[in-house]
């Protein structure tokens, strides 16, 4: 599967920041190979980098300036808490938990962000923050990060507001913040902590991991509902619980979609019985094309 994603036409930086063809650039200048602009010379400056040919025809020093090709910086963090430790095992595809899945999105994208010679680090998080990986390149990153990810296990509860704060308090540099959760805490907690990273200049993905079931509810008859975070076990009846539920779920993913949308953030619901290389091959789809048609009206 890692293999189907590093191969296809979209590079890790259009993944996360929305440029084509590996073209992320930062506002910096600096002597990479494209040009940006002409400014006067100043005492001090590099005498490589005067334009000969203006002096010749005006006698005027000027500098010649260029884009700055910068590394990617991506922070991939994981949910680790008791919730993701879900499965409802409602099909062979859905068998896996919620963390299983979120561990291999992670990988995934790492895979991709690595391959183009970025940086990437990788925070697990429940109640508190929990191991991280500090954000480098490079094969031997690839091997940490896949060896961390494995290690992962779900436990605890979960503030998934105050890890996104306290995620934006360790980003020293813009970058972009890949959140993988099930988000059923409180939409205004988590988008709390979503909007400390926004304030800070960085840009938030929000990849829900959810269980098929967890979305329609098909259950019947009697059911025991264990709190995977800590509560006691609860007695329903699905059949009067039914309805309400997905009425009630309808309008907490209605509630994250909007609140993404306000800030202009991309939300990414997936279901554990999705294969993992189609999710994220349509978002590319997606994220390529609305970049390419962004691109275009600016020309």
């Amino acid at each position: 599967m890692l293999d189907a994603l590093a191969g296809l036409d979209f590079v890790a930086r259009t993944v996360v920041e929305g440029y084509l063809a590996g073209q992320h650039r930062s506002p910096r200048r600096g002597s990479s190979a494209e040009f940006a602009q002409h400014r006067e010379y100043a005492p001090g400056d590099d005498l490589r980098h005067v334009d000969w040919r203006i002096f010749a025809k005006s006698q005027r020093l000027v500098v010649k300036e260029y884009v700055e090709e910068s590394n990617l910086v991506a922070y991939i963090a994981v949910d680790t808490s008791g919730s993701m430790g879900f499965t409802s095992g409602a099909s062979r595809t859905a068998k896996w938990t919620k963390l299983d899945y979120a561990r291999w999105v992670a990988a995934a994208l790492g895979h991709l962000i690595l391959g183009q010679r970025d940086l990437v680090g990788i925070e697990l998080f429940d109640s508190t923050p929990g191991t991280r990986l500090p954000p480098a390149g490079g094969a031997p990153q690839r091997g940490a990060m896949i060896e961390l990810l494995e290690s992962a296990t779900p436990s605890g509860g979960t503030d998934e507001g105050a890890a996104f704060s306290d995620l934006a308090q360790k980003m020293p540099h813009r970058g972009v913040a890949v959140l993988i959760s099930d988000f059923l805490g409180e939409p205004a907690e988590m988008f709390a902590g979503i909007e400390d990273l926004v304030a800070r200049g960085h840009e938030p993905l929000l990849l829900q991991v959810l269980d098929p079931r967890e979305l329609d509810f098909n259950c019947e008859g009697y059911l025991r509902l264990d709190d995977l975070e800590g509560g006691g076990p609860l007695k329903v009846d699905a059949r009067v619980l039914g309805d309400a539920y997905r009425e009630e779920v309808a309008a907490h993913q209605a509630e994250l979609a909007r609140r993404a949308a306000r800030l202009s953030l991309d939300f990414l619901p997936m279901t554990t019985d999705m294969g993992i290389d189609n999710a994220l091959s349509a978002y590319l789809s997606r994220r390529a094309a609305r970049s390419k048609h962004q691109a275009g009206g600016r020309l």
